[in-house]
């Protein structure tokens, strides 16, 4: 019995011994994991940053591309500097700036590496490198830089810096490190995640003074860097160049559809900037320099700046009453009864109403919308017809986020019930004549550029929009569209309904409230003028507006066009989109005395009189003796705060 017991504790401490064995072995021979963490002092690490994808145009002509440069990081611990005046004139730096960025190096860590220099071009990298040796704790690590060779588009693309702090610590997966870099706003923030890549590893070995001696295992543990995805727009890069000609001098925006698509195809902030400004080691000063810049360029007007619609909304005035029912096509209003002054001749049907902007003619529209209800109380029945009408308007995204692929889209604004029961201070407090501004597109409702040129595109449809956005693909087959930005919207207004507001906008342009100059395009351009009040500075510098679309049967653009201080709408605004539009559809400009008056016109203010980002309003407004603004009277008649009427300015916020 002992001997058998004697065998069985031989037997057990021989498995235990066995186990051992077979467990070293397999660290010490078959698995490399502890032996690369034993390596470390010898190892390195090296993190392979891939090329972010490039960005083109519509028709494949390159918008953004990248240009290899290097990084230069510190290890604040390493750092052995025998001459640091020396070392500051090799880098072309002082020795106050050399102290500030080790101090913040050392803050945030004395062992691991952070930037010290970035994108430093390969003659000035070539320059330093061979005296880097004698400088221990500085690193190179090659890089790229966005380049922008279409010197267009600042606004809409982005720009690509350092990451924050506040992104560092936001993270939901660790991705990014101290000194990398992320696209901020535009294009390059909306897809961010397809431009960057996949970052890859390297693993390096060095001798005890830190010279590489070649790849560590033949590589067996390196991972490849993959280049971001290249991001296809729907751009027309000949077109948007051509805009920012015609935009200069101006503070305003363009804003084209391809109706059929929802694709953008030009997108115009102005006063704009050079987008490489943004795009060197020289930023934080040009972005203090624009930040300053009182014509705010990184405002991007298209889908930031609120301006009153002005006459372009009794577009959708017209197409919602005839739904209703309240307006038929053959429905005419004299000038009799309104408030609202007009230079037309009165007496006019719905298509005359449009293409002279005929003022009493919409506000009976409005009128009769709001108390087709049948409540005898006009205070009740305002309401009630408020509220309808502000559903239907709704439903063009008047008031919402449109979801146009960029981070920055403002909602505006569409004044509602709950909204005029606080400014009036409770329910049955208002009625119809406390809001008739709404009719002509005055009072509260503020409407961002890309809302008009969407309104452009859903009458060039006759009925529906597809979300506006940038994006027209992934790679050379241009694919990867997201869903939202193929789906159709429907308005629910029956399509015989746009005919005669269409063949309205048709006349406005042919002899109605748009200068006679612009049908010279000969592009079949349906339009409709209007002028957005800017009390603060006086009418002679209201706002000019254009919207509309071309050709007419067929429609390839719709186009919306603001222009700020520059007076009438069928003007300054109808001109730059009818040669915008020219320059799509023919590809060249035969409206040579056109194009001419408008590049000799300019709206941009003396620096000492460039208005503010936004403005008071003022507690009545005067109107204007023009067919496509308000009347002389009061728009609003309330002795409520100034608050109650919104201001007419672009805003950023």
């Amino acid at each position: 019995m002992l001997e058998n017991r004697k065998y069985v504790i031989i037997g057990v401490f021989c498995l235990v011994g066995l186990t051992y064995l077979t467990r070293l072995f397999y660290l010490q021979v078959l698995d490399d994991s502890y032996s690369l963490g034993s390596s470390k002092n010898s190892i390195k690490r090296v993190i392979e940053i891939p090329y972010r994808g490039q960005i083109y145009d519509r028709s494949g002509q390159l918008i953004v591309y990248n240009t290899p440069v290097y990084d230069l990081y510190v290890t604040p611990k390493k750092v052995r500097i025998p001459d640091t005046l020396a070392f500051c004139r090799m880098m072309d730096i002082s020795v106050s700036e050399f102290d500030s960025i080790m101090g913040l190096a050392k803050n945030y860590s004395p062992v691991k590496p952070s930037l010290f220099l970035r994108q430093l071009s390969k003659e000035d990298f070539a320059r330093i490198q061979d005296a880097l040796v004698d400088y221990r704790g500085f690193e190179p690590v090659i890089s790229s830089m966005r380049t922008y060779p279409a010197r267009t588009l600042a606004n809409a693309l982005g720009y690509v810096s350092e990451v924050t702090k506040k992104q560092l610590d936001d993270q939901e997966t660790p991705y990014y490190r101290q000194g990398d870099y992320i696209g901020h706003n535009g294009l390059e923030e909306q897809y961010e995640e397809q431009l960057r890549g996949r970052r890859g590893v390297k693993f390096i070995m060095q001798n005890v003074r830190g010279v590489n001696k070649g790849s560590w295992k033949d590589g067996a543990f390196d991972t490849l860097a993959v280049a971001g995805q290249n991001l296809i727009t729907g751009i027309d890069l000949e077109a948007q160049r051509y805009a920012d000609s015609l935009m200069h001098n101006k503070v305003g925006s363009v804003i084209a559809i391809e109706p059929s698509t929802g694709e953008i195809l030009v997108s115009v902030s102005a006063p704009t900037y050079d987008p490489n400004m943004l795009s060197s080691r020289f930023f934080s000063k040009n972005y203090r320099a624009l930040m300053k810049n009182p014509y705010k360029p990184l405002i991007n007007r298209p889908i930031m700046a609120s301006y009153r619609p002005g006459s372009t909304f009794k577009l959708i005035q017209a197409l919602v009453a005839q739904q209703q029912g309240t307006l038929t096509t053959h429905t005419v209003y004299g000038h009799g009864g309104s408030p609202m002054r007009c230079h037309c001749r009165g007496g006019q049907d719905l298509r005359g109403a449009v293409q002279y902007s005929c003022n009493p003619y919409f506000y009976n529209v409005f009128r009769r919308m709001i108390y087709n209800n049948g409540e005898q109380n006009t205070f009740r029945a305002s309401a009630i017809g408020l509220q309808e009408w502000h559903d239907w308007v709704e439903k063009f995204g008047i008031g919402e986020r449109l979801g146009v692929d960029l981070p920055s889209e403002l909602k505006g604004n569409l004044p509602t019930v709950n909204y005029y029961n606080k400014v009036y201070g409770g329910q049955n407090r208002w009625k119809f004549s406390n809001v008739y501004s709404l009719s002509i597109g005055e009072g509260e409702l503020l409407i961002s550029p890309l809302k008009l040129a969407n309104l452009a595109a859903i009458i060039a449809n006759r009925g529906y929009y597809i979300t506006p956005h940038y994006i027209k693909g992934f790679g050379k087959a241009g694919v990867g569209v997201p869903a939202e930005y193929v789906k159709h919207h429907d308005m629910g207004i029956n399509r015989e309904y746009y005919l005669p507001v269409i063949d309205g906008m048709r006349r406005a342009v042919v002899a109605g409230t748009v200068t006679p100059l612009v049908n010279t395009t000969n592009i079949d351009l349906c339009g409709k003028t209007g002028t957005s009040q800017n009390a603060k500075y006086g009418h002679k510098y209201d706002h000019s507006i254009f919207v509309g679309f071309a050709p007419m049967n067929n429609p390839k653009i719709a186009i919306a066009v603001f222009v700020e201080r520059a007076g009438w709408g069928g003007g300054a605004a109808a001109s730059v989109a009818a040669l915008v539009a020219e320059r799509y559809l023919k590809r060249r400009t035969e409206a040579k005395k056109l194009e001419e008056k408008v590049m000799a016109t300019a709206s941009l203010p003396p620096i000492t009189q460039a208005p503010k980002p936004k403005l008071p309003a003022p507690k009545k407004d005067s109107g204007r003796k023009s067919a496509d603004s308000a009347s002389s009277k009061p728009l609003m008649t309330t002795t409520k705060p100034k608050s109650v009427t919104a201001p007419a300015v672009a805003s950023g916020n």
